[in-house]
C-alpha cells in the first residue's frame, strides 16, 4: 500500500480487510503472502564468474596482446620450434593478463558486498497478532495485514502503519534512513502533505529503524522489496560503478594507441612486400610469416605490457600512504580520482557532527539583586565521553562547578530525572548510548559537574578506569536517592517528573520542555547564595527571551529543569503535583560539529573544491550548524545557497542547473535525492565525491565518483564506497586529495616514460625492417625490457615526492589528456633517439666493432642474399649474439637515463637530482644488475640469445645512451620558458590523441 501514510487507520485496516483486535487469519496469510511476497530483500541475480573474468579481457590493447600471443605460438609451431623459448613470451603474455584479470574479479566481487549486508539491518523477529493470539514469528513470515506490536528496544520488522498507542508517545531513531540526529516522535493521525518525503510520514516506523520509547500496535503495509529499506537496495542495483577520470584517459589513449600500432604494423608489411621473395626465406609465403612475424614483434613492443602492472602498484604504493593518514582506500582506481574531485557532497549527521548530543549551554538565575539576572554558561566536549569542562561568561573555566547551587542541582535532576544509559565499550574503545540521545547528553553533563564537597573532585575522577568513570556521578546520585514514582513524559504535558526520597526527604525532579516547565514554575533557585526566590512576571519573561534566543538563533534544543519538595512519606505522583515547581536552571544541547571540520574545509575551498552539505535535518538546524562551523562566514547569508529538496524539485531545470553552481547546502532529503544530487552534478561534468555513514547514503555513495563512508558508519555504507575514513575526520580527506593529487601526477610520469620509451622499441623495429638489416631485438628480448627494465624504474617514480603547492592548485579537468599534444611530440623526439640509438648500436658491430665482421653497410643491408653469392665472410655471423646483445643493452641503458628525466616534467635534473627519489636510484641499479646477470650467467643468456659483452663494446653503449639526458634537458628548457607551446612545430591533440568526450553518462 504505498500510500498508507496519507490514509486514516480505518480506510488502511478495510483495504486489508483486518480486525485490529484479532489479527489475519491463516487463510488470509496465505493468501497476501502469494499476492505480495515474502518478507526477505530478494537475492539479486549475481554475474557469473565466467563473465566476471571474460569482461576484464574486454580491453582492445589486451585483445591485441592476446592475438600476438596466440600468433607467437601458432608461428612458433607452424616452424617446427620446440622447447622453453617457442613458449615463453606468449606464456609470459598470458600470465599478465591473467594476473590483471584476477585482480578485476576480485574488486567487483567486493562491490556485491553491499547488497548483501542491507539484509544486516532486517529484524530477526517480530511480535504478531493472529487469529486472535499473539505469538513471535521470525520477520520473514510477515505478510502485509499483519497486526504488530513494538516497544522500547524493538527493530521494526517492516514497513507499519501505526493503528494504536498503548504510551503517551513512541519515538523511533530512524537516522540510519534519513539521517535525522534525534529520535523521531510518531503519532496516529495521517499525513495530508503533498509529494511526503520519509520525515513527513509521521505515521508510519520504517523497516530497521528502532524504537527508543513508548509501546504501540501497527499494521504491516510493505515488506521486502517494497519497503523503504527495499527501495535503497532497487537504488543500488540500478547505480552501476562510475569509470574513473584516469582510467577513462588510459581507455582513450589504448584506443589511440592499439590504432596506432595495427597501421605501423600493416606498413611494416606491407614496406617488405618486395622481399618476400628472398632466396633467404625459402618462398614467398615463408617470407610473409617471417615480415608476419616482425609485424608481431612490433605489437608487443608498442603496447605497454607492464602498464596495468605498474599502475596497479603505483596505487597501492598510494593507498599504504593514504593508511597512515586513515583513509583506507578499497578501490584503488579511486586514488587518483580524488585528484580532479571539484565537489565534496557532504553528510552532516556523524559526518560534520559527532551524531552525539551534547550540552553547550547552562541558563540559570544568578541573583535578583542585580542587573543581569541571568548567568551563562557553556561546555565543552561534544561526544558521549564524560570529559570536558564548564565556562563561565567571561570564559574562565570553573574548578569546581558541582560547588555552585545551580548546577549542583542541574546535576542531581539530569541524573535522576533520567532513564537512559551510558556505558563504555572496551571492543570499539568508546562511549555507547541506551536510549535518548537528549537524556544521555544530560547524563554526561551531571559527570562533566561531578560531585561536592571533595576538593580533589576532576583529578580523582580522572584516575578511575574509563568503565568505571562513565557514569560514576550518575550512579553516586542513583544511590544517594531511591526511586518512588514516576509520570512519564506525555505529549499534552511534554515533560517528566520523578519523586526520590533521601534522608527523612521527598523531591521531586522535573524536566521537559521550557515554556511546560516555566508556567509551572512559582519560584527560582538562585545560583549566587543558593537561596530560593520567588518568580516574578519581569523573571519568567527574562527567561522566555533567553529561551527564544537560544532555541531561535542559537537552533539549540532546550530543556528546562525544576524541583519541589515534597510532603514526608509521599508514594505517588499526580499530575496535581507538577505545580508550585523551583526552576534550577535550563540547558541548551545540539549534535556538535566536530572540532577540525572548519580547517579542513577551508583547505579544501583553497584548493578549488566546493562542499555542499547534505542532510536530513531541517533547514535551519542544518544553516545553523554550518556557521558554528565558520566555513561559510564568505556567505552574508544562505539565500540561493540553501534549498530542501522540495523546494529545489519545484525549481525548473534551467533554475535547478544554476542552484546546483550555488548550492551550499541541501537539506529534508531521502536517499533518493541524495543520489539524484549526485548524478545533476555529474551532468555539469563536476567530479562527486560523496561523504555518508548511514544506509540512507548507500546509493549515493555508489553512484558518486568517489564514495567515502565513516569507519563508524554502518556495514552497508562502508561496502558501497571507494573510501572509508578510520577515525570519522573530514579532516582526513584533505590529506586523501593532497596524496591523490600526489599519486596522479606521479601515475602521468611513469606513464609518460613507459610510453617514450616504447616508442623508442617501434623505432628500432621499424627503422631495421625499412632498412633491411636484420631483427636488432628478438621477441624474447623485446619482453624482458617491457616487463623489467621497464617496470621496475616506472614503479619507482611512483616515490616521487609530492609538489609544495598540491593543494593550492585547482582541480585538474576530467578532460585533460595524460599526454598533451607538446609533450606527446617531446616524446616522439626521445623515442625516436632511443629507436635510433638502438638500431645504430646494431649496426655500430657490424660496420665498426674491432670485434665485429667490419662489413660494408651494403652487404649488412643485403644479408639475406648471402646464402646466394659467394663472400669474404661466412653467412653465420649474422647470427651472431653480439649485435642483437649491444642493441638490446643501449636500450637497457638508455632507457635508465630517460627514467632519471621523469624525476620531474619540467625542471632539470639541476634543480631535483636523482637522490631526491632513492627509490628510482635503486631500481636503476637493480635493474642493471639483473640485466649483467642474463648477460654473464650462462643458462639465462642462452635462454635470452644474449652474449657477454667487452669493456670497449660497454663505452659505446654508454655514449649512445647518455645524450638522451641532454636532449631532455633542451626539451624541459623550452617547457618551462613556455617556448615549447608556441614552438612552430606544433600539434593538436586532436590531431594525436583521442577526442575529448563528454563523461558518459
Amino acid at each position: 500500500m504505498e500510500d498508507a501514510y496519507a490514509r486514516s487507520v480505518s480506510e488502511v485496516l478495510d483495504f486489508f480487510e483486518v480486525d485490529p483486535s484479532k489479527g489475519l487469519s491463516d487463510s488470509q496469510v496465505a493468501r497476501h503472502a502469494r499476492l505480495f511476497g515474502k518478507n526477505v530483500l530478494p537475492e539479486e541475480k549475481r554475474t557469473s564468474f565466467w563473465k566476471l573474468v571474460l569482461k576484464q579481457f574486454d580491453d582492445l590493447l589486451v585483445k591485441i596482446l592476446i592475438a600476438a600471443a596466440l600468433v607467437s605460438f601458432v608461428l612458433a609451431v607452424v616452424n617446427g620450434e620446440t622447447g622453453l623459448t617457442a613458449f615463453l613470451e606468449p606464456s609470459v603474455i598470458l600470465m599478465i593478463l591473467a594476473a590483471n584479470a584476477a585482480v578485476g574479479v576480485i574488486t567487483e566481487t567486493n562491490a556485491e558486498k553491499a547488497l548483501e549486508e542491507l539484509r544486516a539491518y532486517q529484524a530477526d523477529v517480530a511480535t504478531v497478532l493472529r487469529n486472535g493470539c499473539f505469538s513471535i514469528l521470525p520477520a520473514t513470515e510477515l505478510v502485509p495485514g499483519d497486526i504488530v506490536e513494538v516497544s522500547v528496544g524493538c527493530k521494526v520488522p517492516a514497513d507499519l502503519r501505526m493503528v494504536e498507542m498503548f504510551s503517551d508517545q513512541l519515538r523511533v531513531d530512524q537516522a540510519i534512513l534519513t539521517g535525522e540526529s534525534c529520535s523521531v516522535e510518531k503519532e496516529l493521525a495521517c499525513t495530508l502533505t503533498t509529494k511526503a518525503v520519509y520525515q513527513d510520514k509521521t505515521n508510519i516506523l520504517f523497516s530497521g529503524t528502532v524504537v527508543v520509547s513508548g509501546r504501540a500496535r501497527a499494521i504491516v503495509v510493505g515488506v521486502g522489496a517494497n519497503t523503504a529499506m527495499g527501495s535503497i537496495r532497487d537504488s543500488m542495483l540500478q547505480t552501476g560503478d562510475e569509470v574513473t577520470p584516469l582510467k577513462k584517459k588510459l581507455d582513450e589513449f589504448g584506443t589511440f594507441l592499439a590504432k596506432v600500432i595495427a597501421g605501423i604494423c600493416v606498413l611494416v608489411w606491407v614496406v617488405n612486400i618486395g622481399h618476400f621473395r628472398d632466396p633467404a626465406h625459402g618462398g614467398f609465403l615463408q617470407g610473409a610469416i617471417h615480415y608476419f612475424k616482425i609485424a608481431v614483434a612490433l605489437a608487443v613492443a608498442a603496447i605497454p605490457e607492464g602498464l596495468p602492472a605498474v599502475v596497479t602498484t603505483c596505487l597501492a604504493l598510494g593507498t599504504k600512504r593514504m593508511a597512515r593518514l586513515n583513509a583506507i582506500v578499497r578501490s584503488l582506481p579511486s586514488v587518483e580520482t580524488l585528484g580532479c574531485t571539484t565537489v565534496i557532497c557532504s553528510d552532516k549527521t556523524g559526518t560534520l557532527t559527532t551524531n552525539m548530543m551534547s550540552v553547550s549551554k547552562i541558563c540559570v538565575a544568578h541573583s535578583v539583586h542585580q542587573s543581569a539576572m541571568l548567568a551563562e554558561y557553556s561546555v565543552s566536549g561534544t561526544t558521549y565521553a564524560p570529559e570536558g569542562f564548564i565556562f563561565d561568561n567571561g570564559g574562565m573555566k570553573l574548578e569546581f562547578p558541582a560547588q555552585h547551587p545551580c548546577l549542583l542541582q542541574i546535576a542531581m535532576c539530569s541524573a535522576l530525572c533520567n532513564e537512559s544509559v551510558l556505558q563504555y565499550n572496551p571492543d570499539k574503545g568508546d562511549y555507547e548510548k541506551i536510549g535518548e540521545s537528549t537524556e544521555v547528553a544530560l547524563r554526561v553533563l551531571a559527570e562533566k559537574v561531578g560531585l561536592p564537597g571533595f576538593d580533589s573532585m576532576p583529578s580523582a575522577l580522572n584516575m578511575l578506569s574509563k568503565h568505571e568513570r562513565a557514569s560514576y556521578c550518575n550512579h553516586y546520585w542513583e544511590n544517594q536517592f531511591k526511586k518512588v514514582s514516576i509520570l512519564e513524559f506525555s505529549r499534552d504535558r511534554k515533560m517528566m517528573s520523578v519523586l526520590y526520597s533521601r534522608k527523612n526527604m521527598e523531591v521531586m525532579f522535573s524536566k521537559g520542555a521550557p515554556e511546560s516547565i516555566i508556567s509551572r514554575c512559582t519560584s527560582i533557585l538562585c545560583n549566587d547564595d543558593g537561596s530560593t526566590v520567588p518568580l516574578t512576571t519581569n523573571m519568567q519573561a527574562e527567561l522566555e527571551a533567553r529561551l527564544h534566543s537560544l532555541a531561535g538563533k542559537e537552533t539549540l534544543r532546550c530543556l528546562a529543569l525544576a524541583l519541589k519538595w515534597m510532603p514526608l512519606g509521599q508514594q505517588t505522583l499526580s499530575l496535581d503535583d507538577e505545580k508550585d515547581l523551583t526552576f534550577i536552571g535550563m540547558v541548551g544541547m545540539l549534535d556538535p560539529p566536530r572540532e577540525e571540520v572548519k580547517n579542513a574545509m577551508l583547505s579544501c575551498m583553497s584548493a578549488g573544491i566546493r562542499v555542499i552539505v547534505v542532510t536530513g535535518d531541517n533547514k535551519s538546524t542544518a544553516e545553523s550548524l554550518c556557521r558554528k562551523i565558520g566555513a561559510f562566514d564568505h556567505l552574508v547569508d544562505f539565500s540561493g545557497h540553501s534549498y530542501t529538496a522540495s523546494e529545489f524539485e519545484q525549481l525548473s531545470a534551467l533554475q535547478q542547473t544554476l542552484a546546483l553552481q550555488r548550492m551550499a547546502l541541501f537539506t529534508r532529503v531521502e536517499p533518493s535525492h541524495k543520489r539524484m544530487l549526485v548524478e545533476a552534478l555529474q551532468h555539469q561534468n563536476e567530479v562527486v565525491a560523496m561523504t555518508g555513514d548511514g544506509v540512507n547514503d548507500a546509493p549515493a555513495l555508489k553512484k558518486a565518483d568517489i564514495g567515502i563512508a565513516m569507519g563508524s558508519g554502518t556495514a552497508v555504507a562502508k561496502s558501497a564506497s571507494d573510501m572509508v575514513l578510520a577515525d570519522d575526520n573530514f579532516a582526513s580527506i584533505v590529506a586523501a586529495v593532497a596524496e591523490g593529487r600526489a599519486i596522479y601526477n606521479n601515475t602521468k610520469q611513469f606513464i609518460r616514460y613507459m610510453i617514450s620509451s616504447n616508442i623508442g622499441e617501434v623505432v628500432c623495429i621499424f627503422v631495421a625492417a625499412v632498412l633491411g638489416i636484420p631483427d636488432t631485438l628478438a621477441p624474447v628480448q623485446l619482453l624482458w625490457v617491457n616487463l623489467v627494465t621497464d617496470g621496475l624504474p616506472a614503479t619507482a617514480i611512483g616515490f616521487n615526492k609530492q609538489d609544495s603547492d598540491v593543494m593550492r592548485a585547482k582541480p585538474r579537468k576530467v578532460g585533460e589528456a595524460v599526454v598533451t599534444g607538446w609533450l606527446f611530440f617531446r616524446y616522439l623526439v626521445i623515442g625516436a633517439y632511443v629507436g635510433l640509438a638502438t638500431v645504430a648500436g646494431f649496426i655500430w658491430w657490424f660496420v665498426y666493432a674491432d670485434s665485429g665482421p667490419k662489413l660494408p653497410y651494403s652487404e649488412l643491408m643485403t644479408f639475406d642474399t648471402c646464402s646466394t653469392r659467394e663472400t669474404m665472410y661466412p653467412c653465420s655471423v649474422f647470427e651472431d649474439r653480439h649485435p642483437s646483445t649491444v642493441s638490446m643493452t643501449v636500450l637497457v641503458v638508455v632507457e635508465m637515463f630517460n627514467a632519471l628525466n621523469n624525476l620531474s616534467e619540467n625542471q632539470s635534473l639541476l634543480v631535483i637530482p636523482p637522490w631526491s627519489n632513492l627509490w628510482l636510484v635503486g631500481s636503476i641499479i637493480l635493474t642493471m644488475l639483473l640485466h649483467i646477470l642474463i648477460l654473464y650467467v650462462h643458462p639465462l643468456s642462452v635462454l635470452f640469445s644474449v652474449t657477454p659483452l667487452s669493456w670497449a663494446e660497454w663505452t659505446v653503449v654508454l655514449y649512445l645512451s647518455f645524450p638522451v639526458l641532454i636532449i631532455d634537458e633542451v626539451l624541459k628548457f623550452f617547457s618551462r620558458n613556455s617556448c615549447g607551446m608556441r614552438f612552430k612545430f606544433r600539434l593538436r591533440r586532436a590531431e594525436l590523441l583521442p577526442k575529448r568526450e563528454m563523461r558518459d553518462k
